[in-house]
């Protein structure tokens, strides 16, 4: 039985290369990436959440068939916004925002921004941003650390609209979801992914810290085939 496509949909300060490893150990499936507007170097140019909703629901449109879109961090708040189509089979949030009708990125925390984000405040007309302290320390645990280096290096700025603009859809309630929980995250610590994965209709787990596509792709490549077949 063949697979449907595979959209996958990076997190903050991410690009689409972030998924190469991961990538190569799904060679029988059309894997997809997306570029997030709200990640990029300039902070003038930067998107937002419905920009990077509407990014992907392009992508979807790209691909015409039966696709799993899978979100990973702030990836899964896009992937909540983007519009039910018939050819969605299942969302996957991977250490993912996972969250309902009304809420931003931030309602978890009152509004408050994480310890380890580098905040940019809006100032006039410059677009607020903010980027990661120690991501190697925050993102990266458990891989190796030449790659963990090599992948921080490329990390751009992320746009603060993005965290702060709430959900008008919630893509879960009218699509089969499974939520993957990495145990080991000191990122979005994994009581919290505990919390939002209640709403899934399916809940795994991963001995691993937040970006399993680096330091256990295969492991991680197994569990989404599951997904996508079952």
């Amino acid at each position: 039985m063949s697979l449907p496509a595979l959209l996958l949909v990076h997190g903050a300060w991410h690009d689409s290369p972030a998924w190469q490893h991961l990538a190569s150990c799904l060679p029988d499936v059309d894997v997809r990436t997306v570029r997030l507007p709200s990640t990029g170097e300039d902070p003038e140019l930067l998107g937002d959440l419905y920009e990077d909703s509407a990014r992907i629901e392009a992508v979807l449109e790209e691909i015409g068939g039966p696709a799993v879109v899978l979100g990973h961090s702030y990836g899964g708040a896009p992937v909540s916004q983007t519009p039910a189509r018939p050819g969605i089979v299942r969302v996957i949030y991977l250490a993912a925002m996972m969250q309902d009708v009304g809420d931003t990125v931030l309602t978890p925390t009152g509004g408050v921004h994480p310890p380890y984000w580098d905040v940019h405040e809006r100032e006039g007309d410059r677009p607020g941003c903010f980027g990661v302290s120690d991501p190697v320390e925050v993102l990266y645990n458990g891989v190796d650390p030449q790659l963990a280096e090599s992948v921080a290096a490329t990390l751009r700025k992320q746009s603060l609209a993005s965290v702060t603009q709430p959900l008008t859809r919630a893509i879960w309630h009218d699509v089969p979801s499974s939520y993957i929980v990495c145990e080991r995250d000191r990122a979005i610590p994994a009581a919290f992914q505990y919390s939002m994965a209640r709403q899934a209709e399916r809940v795994r787990l991963m001995d691993s810290g937040h970006s399993p596509f680096l330091s256990h792709p295969v492991e991680l490549a197994r569990l989404i085939r599951e997904e996508m077949a079952g």
